[in-house]
């Protein structure tokens, strides 16, 4: 098989990631930062029936572990890191998140 006959299926595999970014990329983003083993803010008001990204900031010395059984998602910050979590789309209420290494340190997502 030669090369360019695999042109078609390279253009459609590089259309779609194009497609998928320009999604992510669209979607609303709200910011969540992890600072004296705090989430800052501690009430994040997002739209109910759509999808959404929280990116989480630590600031902390130690990894944390964003969690919601809410939700159902959890992923580890590490130190002076961000990552990005994909929500949604949620019902109208209030869904609590946690830092699942330090369960003092709280949150709630107010779905509006």
């Amino acid at each position: 098989m030669r090369w360019t006959s695999l042109l078609p299926v390279l253009a459609f595999v590089g259309a779609t990631a194009f497609a998928v970014t320009a999604r992510a990329d669209a979607m609303p983003a709200f910011h969540l930062v992890l600072q004296n083993h705090k989430f800052e803010p501690a009430t994040l008001k997002v739209p109910a029936g759509t999808k959404f990204k929280v990116l989480v900031t630590n600031h902390n010395p130690t990894p944390s572990e964003f969690e919601s059984t809410d939700f159902n998602r959890e992923k580890i910050v590490l130190p002076n890191t961000t990552i990005t979590v994909f929500i949604g789309p949620l019902d109208k209420g209030s869904y609590k998140f946690y830092d699942d290494f330090d369960h003092a340190t709280t949150g709630v997502l107010i779905v509006e």
